[in-house]
């Protein structure tokens, strides 16, 4: 028998349920109890309908039309868990976590229950699209937003539950930056380090020459510090790329990161950290560093009190902003080779590396024109040889005294005449 429950769930939504044609009992939820209730007895109506057999059992893609669209969302969760990521990996938490906020988002958005709801609903979609760019937000987010739906409903085709992908023809959306990081200068980097404390410091130290994110820095514990080959060993679990490598540091951080591990502050951290923030879950073992939650938080007071604007016409200034000097400190070394390079920003491009986090820096592009002005310019009327024939007389690299030579071996003082004249006139008298 349907129905609906009486009292709405935490998150204001009426839970309904019916029997299918195979005597299953469903669940979905609706903001409203009126309409829960209506369609769990129409949805239970249809499905004693077919098995009653007034209505033909349906096809694979038919049948799935009356499957509920939350449970098909914990099916597709549970795959990409397992191993939707990159190779049969499993999804990253955070992927996780965003993937079933933004199909909870168009469940509420588009009213879906069943599958049958998704037909037609690209109009639909653009519009709710179109509502989140009037709201202010960015095209980065428009396209999570319909690739989170567009991979559910591809997952659906090609297992036989939706026959067509209802968001064939969305237009990607302007997914250009709304603001820049911009590119920290040498001289910022050591005053945002003297104006850290210890621990922060080191923090940014170790971001600024391994390039590591936020969250990859979080995950180090004193087990990944490879002292013998000087570096950092990456885990597959944790690394953005879903990858294992190894990253290597100078030697002086290596041994600095290792006093600080074995000093336990970072363990002491986290923990003062978790009991104010009343954490559920343990603190990690073992840490490396300590890394806030929010580390841009704490880099905020490091930037005012080094007197660096967080953001300028230029850009903005982030803990991100740590990799993207790291990449282009790479870059500027000029002893890494382009593919090199890509490999210590562990990227899958070398595009990524060079047009994405590359930067250029205004005083050496000034240097640059600087030297190839000296090349071309010269003053006005005064061609090269006469202004070389004005001044002192050029030095040789090697001294020569010239009492013991031939007088045939030295070229003679010929005035403005190129050598050349010279070496012909005497290749002549010979």
């Amino acid at each position: 028998m349907a129905g609906v429950r009486s009292k709405p769930t935490n998150g204001g939504l009426y839970q309904a349920w019916f029997r299918d044609y195979t005597g299953k009992k469903r669940y979905f939820t609706l903001p409203s109890k009126k309409k829960a209730r209506e369609q769990a007895h129409s949805l239970e109506k249809q499905h004693r309908e077919i098995r009653d057999g007034y209505r033909p059992l349906p096809n694979s893609a038919q049948a799935s039309r009356k499957c509920l669209y939350e449970e098909l969302v914990k099916e597709y969760l549970a795959w990409g868990q397992s191993q939707g990521g990159h190779k049969g990996k499993s999804w990253s938490k955070g992927h996780a976590i965003r993937r079933r906020a933004q199909l909870g988002w168009w469940q509420k958005q588009l009213g879906l229950i069943t599958l049958a709801d998704l037909d037609g609903i690209l109009p639909r979609a653009e519009q709710a699209l179109r509502g989140l760019q009037e709201q202010g937000r960015a095209g980065k987010t428009l396209a999570n937003y319909a690739e989170g739906l567009s991979a559910f409903c591809d997952w659906c085709v090609q297992r036989g539950f939706l026959s067509d992908d209802p968001l064939k023809g969305l237009a990607p959306f302007d997914t250009t930056p709304q603001t820049l990081r911009r590119l920290m200068t040498h001289e910022e980097i050591t005053q945002l380090l003297d104006a850290a404390d210890s621990h922060r410091r080191l923090l940014y130290e170790t971001a600024f020459v391994s390039g590591l994110r936020a969250n990859e820095l979080r995950n180090l514990s004193l087990n990944h510090l490879d002292q013998e080959r000087g570096g950092l060993q990456l885990d597959a679990e944790w690394t953005k790329n879903r990858k294992a490598g190894f990253q290597p540091l100078p030697a002086a951080l290596v041994k600095r990161l290792k006093a600080f591990a074995d000093t336990g502050q970072a363990q002491d951290l986290y923990q003062s950290a978790y009991r104010r923030g009343q954490a559920k879950k343990d603190p990690p073992q073992n840490p490396l560093l300590y890394v806030p939650s929010q580390p841009g938080r704490s880099l905020a007071p490091d930037l005012k009190a080094a007197g660096i604007p967080k953001q300028t016409p230029k850009g903005k200034i982030d803990f991100h902003a740590c990799r993207v000097a790291y990449i282009n400190l790479v870059l500027e070394s000029g002893q890494v080779s382009p593919k090199e390079a890509q490999e210590l920003a562990r990227h899958a491009s070398l595009d990524l590396t060079m047009n994405v986090y590359g930067r250029v820096r205004e005083d050496r592009l000034a240097k640059a024109v600087e030297r190839v002005g000296e090349v071309i310019l010269r003053p006005e009327g005064v061609p090269e040889v006469y202004r070389k024939a004005a001044g002192a007389e050029q030095e040789i690299a090697t001294p020569l005294k010239t009492e013991s030579c031939d007088s045939y071996k030295v070229a003679p003082a010929v005035g403005l005449e190129p050598t050349t004249w010279w070496l012909t006139a005497t290749r002549s008298a010979s």
